[in-house]
Formats: structure tokens, C-alpha cells, sequence
């Protein structure tokens, strides 16, 4: 059974930096892919960057382009997202998904079939 768990929220003000993390185990992921989504209050799971496990290759959404950058760690089974410049609109529980076979430049939730439990980011103005 795959689990995935995050860490690395917290509060921070604007401009300011975060880097989440999420610890993969329970297989091998060479054939996967990791997303990172989050849900704002009221909103809708938005997709926000995901990285194919065996390339390294990313994808992300425009408003995060250029702020945060998404990596992994093959031996320790961990990816991170840095965000840098953070906003306000940041705001949001963060999650990070899998997705078997790796379809990385798919946005779908629906698309990817293991969840983390989420991690909060509060971004203050």
C-alpha cells in the first residue's frame, strides 16, 4: 500500500518561503508520477506542479511558474516543493498525490490514486 505524508506548512508572511515535503513509501515509484494539489477554503482541489518519477521532468500550473520549483530525492523516496515569493492566494492545504502509470502533464485529481493527509500553508499580508 502506497502512503504519502507531508510536512513542512506553516505561516509565513508574504514573500516569504516554505518547502513541503512528501515521503513516499510502499513500492517503488520509478513508474510513477507525484502531484502536489491544494484546496483553499470554499475553492475547488487545484492542481498545482507534478514531477515524473523517473525523468525528473515538471509541470506546473502559471500563477506558480517561476516561484516554486518542485524536486525529488530517489534514495530517501521524498519530494519537495519550494516556494519562494509566496502570496496571500497561496493560501491553502497542500497535498501530495501518486499517479500510476506516470502522466505527469495530466491536472486531473481524479487522475492520481493515492493521497496524503495535507499540510497547511498560511500566507499572511
Amino acid at each position: 500500500q502506497v502512503q504519502l505524508v507531508e510536512s513542512g506548512g506553516g505561516l509565513v508572511q508574504a514573500g516569504g518561503s516554505l518547502r513541503l515535503s512528501c515521503a513516499a513509501s510502499g513500492r517503488t515509484f520509478s513508474n510513477y508520477a507525484i502531484g502536489w494539489f491544494r484546496r483553499a477554503p470554499g475553492t475547488e482541489r487545484e492542481f498545482v506542479a507534478a514531477i515524473d518519477w523517473s525523468s525528473g521532468s515538471t509541470h506546473y500550473i502559471d500563477s506558480v511558474k517561476g516561484r516554486f520549483t518542485f524536486s525529488r530525492d530517489t534514495a530517501k523516496n521524498t519530494v519537495y516543493l519550494q516556494m519562494n515569493s509566496l502570496k496571500p492566494e497561496d493560501t491553502a492545504v497542500y497535498y501530495c498525490a501518486a499517479q500510476f502509470p506516470a502522466q505527469y502533464m495530466v491536472r486531473l485529481a481524479s487522475r492520481y490514486d493515492y493521497w496524503g493527509q495535507g499540510t497547511q500553508v498560511t500566507v499572511s499580508s
